[in-house]
């Protein structure tokens, strides 16, 4: 878990998962919750050397987990779970750079919160 709080910051990063093949490619699956009483969007997912990940909104067109030009929106108050069924999903293409313990650095770029680093267990898709 990964929890960031600072002035009107409050974000907590739960069961982030980078389900990568030998090629690394794959997804990063994790729960965004929201507490900080404004609506935040996820614009970027960086991962080691430089690569991004690709975003693509939930099935709903509007509400938690759509993406708009901001990035995946994240209302007040709730949780957006990426990599569900019908949820928000971060594809990555490519990704090198896991630890020898299978954890990938990652970083999320948010629009409010602003830069978030941590690390996501990496598993076999």
């Amino acid at each position: 878990m990964h929890v960031v709080v600072t002035g009107e910051v409050d974000l907590t990063i739960t069961d982030a998962v980078a389900h990568l093949d030998r090629s690394g490619d794959g997804s990063l699956h994790m729960t965004v919750r929201n507490d900080d009483g404004v609506h935040e969007h996820l614009g970027m997912v960086a991962t080691p050397r430089g690569k991004r990940g690709e975003l693509v909104g939930g099935k709903s067109a509007e509400g938690d987990g759509s993406l708009s030009t901001a990035g995946i929106l994240v209302t007040s108050g709730t949780s957006v779970t990426f990599g569900s069924a019908d949820g928000p999903r971060v594809l990555l293409h490519h990704v090198h750079g896991v630890s020898t313990r299978q954890i990938l650095p990652v970083a999320l770029q948010f629009g409010v919160a602003g830069l978030v680093r941590f690390q996501a267990r990496v598993s076999s898709p």
